[in-house]
């Protein structure tokens, strides 16, 4: 006669296997394979305008919006983390630098996002679809901000000494200064997705490049973003490290909806083709 199942044997093997969160979706939502090209265009397409129409929505609260902005500064000059006043002039005084961060700060969160999709979709195919997720995820998580705790850039804060270096400059370098302010939601500072965005290029870069060299420069690329919103007095410290809590959360979601880390090494048998 055959014996019932020893629960408490049971529990502690599974103790000492570890406990592994997820999956929630069933196995076929989750394949390995990456999707077809137009469906995956769609959805990214959807994205955007979910993205353009929260970001670029003229916010109704801009006087809550400044009083976040003065708490967060007041905040960090008592925890001593005001750096970015110091950064914002320093690299004012320099000409050439502080009109390269404004392209910047304008142009690349967009170009090396969209850049590591293609490469992740052509060359890394076996992990596109679990790193697409967490970086969708945090990104619906970061419009959610914008909605609900609008909040104003450190250059709006009258009297505290901030340079908006677009408009001292006189460059095209922000859609949120100058003459294309009226076109863009003045208040979505936090959290900052110019860190949630080249943070999660970074660290696909550095994950699952080959190379050397091109992992180092994935790993030094949201550092240097970060460097760029506190120059240009685009974000608070607080707002880089808001962007860098809804990217972990982002993965997190994305570990709980699939089972598996985004960048966890593929069997070989487990997608025959998935890095050409």
């Amino acid at each position: 006669m055959s014996a019932a199942p020893d629960a408490t044997r049971v529990g502690a093997g599974e103790a000492r296997a570890g406990w592994r969160p997820g999956p929630l979706l069933p196995a076929r939502l989750r394949p390995l394979d990456r999707p077809r090209l137009w469906t995956e265009l769609v959805c990214t397409g959807l994205l955007y305008w979910a993205y353009t129409l929260t970001r670029n929505a003229v916010p109704a609260h801009r006087t809550a919006a400044l009083h976040r902005a003065h708490a967060i500064w007041h905040a960090e000059q008592e925890l001593h983390l005001n750096i970015e006043l110091t950064v914002n002039h320093a690299a004012d005084r320099v000409g050439w630098l502080i009109v390269g961060m404004n392209y910047y700060y304008a142009t690349l969160h967009f170009i090396v996002t969209i850049g590591v999709l293609v490469w992740l979709y052509v060359r890394r195919s076996g992990h596109y679809r679990s790193v697409r997720t967490a970086l969708y995820t945090a990104t619906l998580l970061a419009l959610i901000g914008f909605a609900f705790c609008a909040t104003a850039p450190p250059r709006f804060l009258a009297g505290q000494g901030f340079i908006d270096t677009v408009v001292v400059h006189h460059t095209w370098g922000s859609w949120a200064s100058g003459d294309v302010a009226s076109l863009s939601n003045q208040y979505a500072a936090m959290p900052s997705v110019h860190i949630v965005w080249s943070a999660w290029s970074g660290l696909t870069v550095a994950f699952l490049a080959r190379r050397t060299w091109v992992r180092v420069l994935g790993a030094c690329y949201p550092l240097a973003t970060l460097t760029v919103i506190l120059a240009t007095a685009n974000h608070f410290v607080t707002d880089a490290v808001a962007g860098a809590a809804i990217l972990t959360l982002g993965f997190l979601i994305q570990r709980l909806l699939t089972g598996r880390p985004a960048y966890a090494p593929l069997r070989r048998n487990a997608l025959t083709a998935s890095q050409p």
